[in-house]
C-alpha cells in the first residue's frame, strides 16, 4: 500500500534561523506547503514576523507560533499580530501555552490567547493547538483531554477552524489508539501528526528527553532502531508505512502528517524526496 496519501499535504516545522536551509530545499518542498516557525527560548516576535514574512515569498504558508507564556503584554500580542498581518499576510498560527514555568505576562495558557478575540480580529482564519498521543509528563491525561476540548469550542466560537498538530512520536499503535479516543469524545477537527524526520538516534533520544517523549528501548524497537546505535541515522519510514497502511478515515477522521527536521531540513527533504521516489513501500 502506498504511504503517500498520509504524507500528501505534509506540513513541517521550522525555527527562525533555518530560513535559509528551507530556500535551499526548495526543489524537494513543493510550493504551498505549510510551514510552521516554533517560538523558541530567546526568540523575539519581532524575528518570527520576518521569519514568517520569508517563508510567505518562497512560496510557503507560514504558521508561526504564539507561545502564550511567552507573551510580554497585551500591547506585545497586539504588534505580534499586527506584525504578522502586515508582513507575511498571515492566516493561520498556532497556539501553544510554552514552556516557561512561570507566565512572562498576562496569558498563562493558550486559551487565554485564543479567548483575547486578537486573533479573529487580525484576519487568523485557522488555528492549530497541541495534541499528546503519548500524554504530558506534567499534565494529566483528563486535564489535556479537557484542555483541547475548551480551545476547540472556544475557537468554534469566533468562527474559526481548528486543527490539531501532535507531538512526535515512534509508536503507531500509541497515535491510532489516541485518535479513535478523541473521536469517540466528539472531536472532528484535522490532525497533523508528529513525524520526527530523519536524524541520529542520539539526536532524537536528545529530542524526546527534552519534549516530553517516551523513547524506551522497546519504543525505539518498534520505531525500528537500536539505541545501541547511537550515531547511526534513523528514518521515520516504519512509522509512516504503519500509520498509513492502519489508518482509516471512518475510525480516525481527517489526518495528515507534520514533519519535524531533527536532522536539519536538509536531510528532511531529500528523505521526502527519496520516499516520494519509492512511495509503493510496503508493510
Amino acid at each position: 500500500m502506498s504511504s503517500m496519501p498520509f504524507l500528501n499535504g505534509y506540513s513541517l516545522e521550522i525555527t527562525s534561523g533555518d530560513v535559509h536551509r528551507l530556500q535551499a530545499a526548495r526543489k524537494a518542498i513543493a510550493s504551498g506547503t505549510p510551514v510552521s516557525i516554533t517560538f523558541l527560548p530567546g526568540d523575539e516576535v519581532d524575528n518570527l514576523a520576518r521569519t514568517a514574512g520569508a517563508v510567505r515569498r518562497l512560496g510557503y504558508v507560514p504558521i508561526p507560533h504564539i507561545s502564550a507564556r511567552r507573551i510580554t503584554s497585551h500591547r506585545e500580542l497586539f504588534r505580534f499580530l499586527s506584525d504578522l498581518k502586515d508582513e507575511a499576510a498571515v492566516e493561520r498560527v498556532f497556539v501553544i501555552a510554552g514552556d516557561p514555568p512561570r507566565p512572562l505576562g498576562p496569558y498563562g495558557d493558550a486559551l487565554a490567547i485564543i479567548n483575547t478575540g486578537l486573533l479573529a480580529d487580525f484576519g487568523i482564519r485557522h488555528v492549530g493547538i497541541a495534541g499528546y498521543p503519548t500524554g504530558h509528563p506534567q499534565i494529566s491525561s483528563t486535564a489535556l483531554t479537557g484542555a483541547m476540548t475548551d480551545k476547540l469550542g472556544a475557537i468554534a466560537r469566533s468562527g474559526q477552524t481548528a486543527e490539531i498538530v501532535t507531538q512526535f512520536s515512534f509508536d503507531s499503535e500509541d497515535v491510532l489508539s489516541w485518535l479513535l479516543q478523541i473521536r469517540r469524545l466528539g472531536v472532528n477537527a484535522t490532525v497533523r501528526i508528529g513525524i520526527p524526520g530523519p536524524a541520529s538516534v542520539k539526536s532524537l533520544i536528545r529530542f524526546a528527553a527534552r519534549c516530553g517523549v517516551e523513547s524506551s528501548a522497546n519504543v525505539f524497537a518498534k520505531y525500528g532502531i537500536s539505541i545501541r546505535r547511537l550515531l547511526s541515522t534513523a528514518t521515520p519510514d516504519l512509522l509512516v508505512n504503519n500509520l498509513a497502511r492502519q489508518l482509516d478515515p471512518v475510525l480516525h477522521g481527517a489526518v495528515k502528517a507534520h514533519l519535524y527536521p531533527f536532522g536539519g531540513v536538509e536531510k528532511l527533504s531529500e528523505w521526502i524526496a527519496a520516499f516520494s521516489a519509492s512511495n509503493s513501500v510496503h508493510v
